[in-house]
């Protein structure tokens, strides 16, 4: 008969495109050298972008490719934040978890980007970086600071504790944003199917 090829057998390869945000010094450069390399690296403030592609295995024997774009937190680039968002498939938002001081306007910014048009429905994971330092907010301090429940239903979103430093959390993380994404996409398909 000829060779069968079984679908189950093949691996799972997809690529989705990522967009890290947050404010200057909350971490983000960190997240992402972190999972591109699986250790430290000593950075310096990201003046613009740092766009790396970092293929990850995720539970299930899966391999999926990110496009990362670290994107600066410096208040004068906030406003090009909206261009790399733009057909994003998630967005990773990093807050500094001892800052409590700036979590208002990190919240001000998160609510800004999420609840752009073009953003709606785009999942959210937001990592709650630096839990190993002693003066870190919790978890539910965090959700409350950030007002992640005025998100609305229409934003899928995950809160993380991290340590990007040792990784902690990161991977855990990224494994959520990811089936929220596929989740996502399965909705979408439905809904094109539909019209």
């Amino acid at each position: 008969m000829g060779n069968l090829i079984f679908l189950s057998s093949v691996p799972f390869f997809q690529s989705f495109h990522i967009a890290i945000l947050g404010l200057d010094s909350a971490g983000k450069t960190t997240v992402l050298y972190r999972l591109q390399f699986n250790e430290f690296v000593n950075t310096v403030p990201t003046k613009g972008f740092n766009a790396e592609k970092v293929k990850v295995s995720l539970g299930g024997h899966r391999t999926v490719t990110f496009h990362f774009w670290d994107v600066g937190g410096q208040e004068k680039l906030r406003p090009l934040w909206k261009s790399y968002t733009r057909c994003t498939d998630g967005i990773i938002f990093v807050v500094d978890s001892v800052d409590a001081e700036r979590m208002e306007e990190a919240k001000t910014e998160l609510h800004k980007i999420a609840k752009t048009s073009e953003n709606q429905g785009v999942p959210l994971l937001v990592v709650a970086n630096k839990q190993d330092l002693r003066h870190s907010l919790g978890l539910a301090d965090v959700e409350k600071l950030l007002a992640l429940k005025e998100l609305g239903p229409a934003t899928p979103w995950h809160l993380q504790p991290a340590c990007a430093i040792i990784g902690d959390g990161l991977r855990d993380g990224l494994e959520r944003l990811h089936d929220m994404i596929l989740k996502r996409r399965k909705v979408l398909r439905q809904q094109r199917k539909k019209r």
